[in-house]
């Protein structure tokens, strides 16, 4: 069965081995998990013409952490991406994820696009209540672009909402800007890791 969510979240370019913020001082996070190293491996694919990449859309097959499987990252809308997800089912695209990307092509040519390895840290910005505010992680990428061979690396932040999240969620990312820029983070380069990945 798919999953269903909306991923809002805030990224940032980082030097490697940039330390990680004090992100208690972000109204609402009260404490923060040890940090679960988590090994993931993406493979993306698009048509010859990019027609998901184009509506900006990602089809990805992940192994590696809790949400390893198929996934389809719709496009940007009011600042959130839905993200729909399906457990591994083989190296071929299941009919259930062909029939969802029908509103953007017919997926009769897919092919791979890019691989994706990101060595991640994840951590658990909590509340008061240990309810999850939000998921922070620090990302160390690799990654192929299929169609011209090119290799590049990067490191990176992403900080994505949780259940737990505030209601003014506006406040809460000014205040998670502010404790990512004093650490040494910058503005992100690329959109998505799979823009990176194609040199966009």
């Amino acid at each position: 069965m798919a999953s269903r969510s909306v991923e809002v979240e805030r990224k940032f370019d980082v030097r490697p081995g940039t330390p990680v913020p004090d992100w208690t001082v972000v109204p609402g996070v009260v404490s923060v998990s040890d940090g679960e190293v988590r090994h993931l491996d993406a493979l993306y694919l698009d048509t010859p013409d990019l027609a998901l990449a184009q509506k900006g859309v990602a089809l990805r097959r992940r192994t590696g952490g809790p949400d390893e499987g198929w996934h389809i990252k719709g496009p940007l809308v009011d600042g959130g991406r839905t993200e729909v997800q399906w457990p591994l089912a083989g190296d071929a695209v299941p009919d259930e994820v062909l029939a969802e990307l029908s509103a953007w092509t017919d997926g009769t040519d897919l092919r791979p696009l890019a691989r994706i390895l990101n060595d991640r840290v994840a951590y658990e910005l909590r509340g008061a209540g240990g309810e999850v505010v939000a998921e922070f992680v620090d990302d160390s990428v690799r990654s192929s672009d299929l169609r011209h061979e090119e290799e590049r690396a990067w490191s990176e932040w992403e900080v994505e909402l949780g259940p737990g999240a505030p209601d003014d969620v506006e406040a809460f990312f000014a205040a998670v800007d502010e404790a990512a820029f004093r650490a040494g983070a910058t503005a992100p380069s690329s959109t998505s890791k799979l823009a990176r990945a194609l040199g966009r």
